[in-house]
């Protein structure tokens, strides 16, 4: 069997484990993939059929790339392997009549359940614009998942949203029944309520499956703890792998404490920790035993490597955002000058909403990247259409834009419309934006008119704040309660960031100068795609995955751990969780960085350093203290600070990059001046360091 050769001593413990309960902790870069699939094979060697094995994983991808191994072992060993859901399917095919279906149901897709809850909120005379369809869609799915009973939803279903959503439930149910069709969901839900009402049938898969196995134990929710607890009942032949410290996916329903009370609920249960990780070198695991041991919650292990102590994590403190994010490129070349590949890096981060600056960083140094997980920022379509209100507001001839954005949020303005509004615009040879005398189309083009003029005496930030509410944009988001509608909430508050960072360097409120510079910026179409290419993504996205260099930027109280987890009972573990899982992507470098100030989402805050810094012992860290050396070197004659000067017509100012101008008008905290020709009027904040009255 030399599939045997080259497991370590606890891994050989594990793939030797036959029958009984069996619990195999398995710290990061451990092997646990390998040990799943030779324990299969091993199990068929020791005369145990194919056909009585299950092997459940999380994804299709996991589940694929297990079927792939077992091949190359055990060629047509007819082990079923797949994730919870795909056995489901299984289930409930094979007893579709027990479960009141016809022989040819349907499953619906996430998009198909979503109309179906606006049909029920409809004719349940309910406003789906004050009721979201996905806030309800998520709160079936939780009744689903929990297994909450009638009289369970009554109880903690409290507010008017709740019951609102209770309501929709029983109706839902019912279309489903109606229509012969099964959510996703009801693919777990299903199986276990068949296996409780009927005994004969459990026994029989039970029979099938006498030995199962499951992979990432520690994201099991409760109705696929359920399920599996009842398919091991009999035979207890089960093997599960995972590991506590792992687990961050509680805000999608995991449950943790499923692997930490797997011995309570199998006594007998062998316990076989996996420490050996084949992944990093030791200072890089030392750095993340120092963190993790900090949380209650967990089984002890200790994680170990063979590959040698490597070199120490590096601590980047840097005095802005930028300049963290400077600082990180800089460290990134000098890894492509010591012979690394840009697809051996990875930069993580805890929100999306960080990845703008360093995309808008590694344009300007030509360092080409792809973003896993999401669009690049200027390519989602909520900052597209934000972008094609500030270019109407600036532009009302731009048709293209207009188009864009006319039914955004959707005002009943639909395509024919826009074809008669073109035909108009055609024969008269004017702009779409000037055809529209009336209908919807005239309050969209009032809309425009009324920030038009409001633009005039506010700044580019208050402009963002300004459209996101008139338009209704912010109001949608925030009413379609949805993980997907958060983020995109969270891109457009970011978007305030770029512009506050644009006035804080240039003084200017110029819409024009703005969008000259962002289109600049956004157009990365001639970014090409190819393999070798840096790495962003969320810590989140990057569980699985590894790197040969690693920096977690953001670092601070607040954005990591996020501020969310302060006030969430376990919030503050699992962001400890999320951060073990982080340092340990790393294979030979990592870097962890931060910055004293920073601008996120439109704000300056000052966030202490993330308190996971603090837990890593001191003599694992090269500190760089960027505070502590020289500020960049800047011409002292443009940077002025006579920023309580009071202006008055007339007056001659000097502007850091638009030179010698004129004062002609003043408006709240607004200079408006006269500079060259080439530059004409510009607004400016008087509150910018770069501006100076010479006269």
């Amino acid at each position: 069997m030399n599939y045997l050769d080259g497991l370590n001593e606890q891994q050989l413990k594990a793939v030797n484990h036959i029958d009984g309960p069996c619990l195999v902790l398995a710290g990061a870069g451990s092997g646990k993939t390998r040990v799943l699939t030779t324990r299969i094979a091993n199990l068929i060697d020791n005369g145990i059929y194919g056909s009585h094995i299950l092997a459940i994983t999380f994804t299709n991808k996991a589940a694929k790339e297990m079927k792939e191994r077992l091949n190359k072992l055990i060629p047509d060993n007819n082990v079923f392997v797949g994730t919870f859901h795909a056995l489901g399917v299984r289930i409930i095919r094979e007893n579709y009549n027990l479960l009141e279906l016809d022989k040819n149901f349907t499953i619906l897709d996430s998009e198909d359940v979503l109309s179906v809850i606006k049909k029920i909120l409809k004719e349940l005379g309910y406003d789906p614009k004050l009721n979201s369809p996905s806030y309800i869609r998520n709160r079936i799915s939780f009744i689903k998942n929990e297994m909450l009973s009638a009289g369970e939803i009554a109880k903690f279903f409290n507010t008017p949203a709740e019951k609102v959503a209770e309501k929709v439930y029983y109706e839902y149910q019912s279309v489903l029944a109606r229509n012969n069709s099964v959510d996703f969901d009801d693919l777990l839900v299903l199986p276990v309520e068949l296996f409780a009402s009927h005994p004969e049938i459990l026994e029989k898969y039970q029979e099938r499956y006498r030995y199962i196995l499951i992979d990432e134990y520690q994201d099991t929710n409760e109705v696929q703890y359920k399920f599996s607890k009842l398919l091991a009942k009999k035979y207890r032949n089960i093997f599960v792998v995972g590991d506590p410290d792992q687990s961050i996916y509680m805000f999608r329903g995991a449950n943790f404490r499923n692997i930490l009370n797997f011995e309570s609920d199998y006594p007998s249960s062998e316990i076989i920790p996996l420490e050996e990780n084949y992944r990093s070198t030791n200072y890089i695991l030392k750095a993340a035993n120092s963190v993790i041991k900090n949380n209650k919650e967990r089984k002890e292990k200790n994680l170990f490597s063979a590959k040698g102590d490597g070199v120490k994590t590096k601590y980047i403190r840097a005095y802005d955002g930028k300049h963290e994010i400077t600082l990180v490129i800089e460290e990134i070349k000098k890894l492509l000058n010591e012979g690394f590949s840009k697809k051996d890096i990875g930069v993580l981060y805890r929100t999306n909403a960080q990845s703008r600056l360093l995309e808008e960083m590694f344009i300007k140094a030509n360092l080409p990247y792809k973003v896993v997980g999401s669009y690049y920022f200027y390519n989602r379509k909520e900052v597209k259409d934000l972008l094609a209100y500030l270019r109407l507001i600036q532009n009302h001839h731009d048709d293209i834009s207009l188009r864009r954005v006319i039914n955004v949020p959707k005002r009943g303005i639909g395509a024919s419309t826009l074809t008669k509004l073109e035909t108009i615009a055609k024969e008269n040879n004017t702009s779409m934006y000037d055809a529209i005398s009336g209908g919807k189309e005239q309050t969209f083009k009032d809309l425009i008119a009324e920030i038009t003029q409001e633009s005039e005496n506010i700044s580019l930030t208050e402009l963002i704040d300004l459209i996101l509410d008139k338009t209704g944009m912010q109001a949608e988001l925030e009413n379609e309660k949805s993980l997907e509608n958060d983020l995109r909430l969270e891109y457009l508050q970011e978007f305030k960031s770029i512009t506050a960072s644009f006035e804080e360097r240039t003084g200017s409120v110029n819409l024009a100068d703005f969008l000259e510079e962002v289109s600049l910026i956004a157009d990365i179409s001639d970014h090409q795609e190819s393999e070798d290419v840096i790495t962003l993504m969320t810590l989140h996205s990057a569980k699985g995955l590894e790197f040969e260099a690693v920096f977690i930027v953001g670092m601070e109280d607040g954005i990591f751990p996020h501020a969310n987890a302060f006030l969430e009972e376990g919030g503050l573990e699992e962001e400890r969780r999320l951060c073990y899982v982080g340092i340990t992507r790393a294979k030979q470098r990592l870097y962890i960085s931060n910055a004293k100030r920073r601008i996120l989402y439109g704000k300056e805050t000052m966030n202490p350093p993330s308190r996971f810094i603090d837990e890593i012992d001191s003599n694992l860290l090269d500190v760089q203290n960027e505070l502590m050396q020289e500020q960049p070197k800047v011409d002292k004659e443009a940077i002025y600070t006579n920023t309580d000067a009071e202006y008055q017509n007339g007056d001659v100012v000097m502007h850091t990059i638009y030179g010698r101008g004129v004062v002609i008008d003043m408006q709240n905290d607004l200079v408006t001046i006269a500079f060259a020709k080439n530059f004409g009027i510009r607004k400016v904040m008087k509150s910018y360091k770069g501006l100076r009255k010479i006269s």
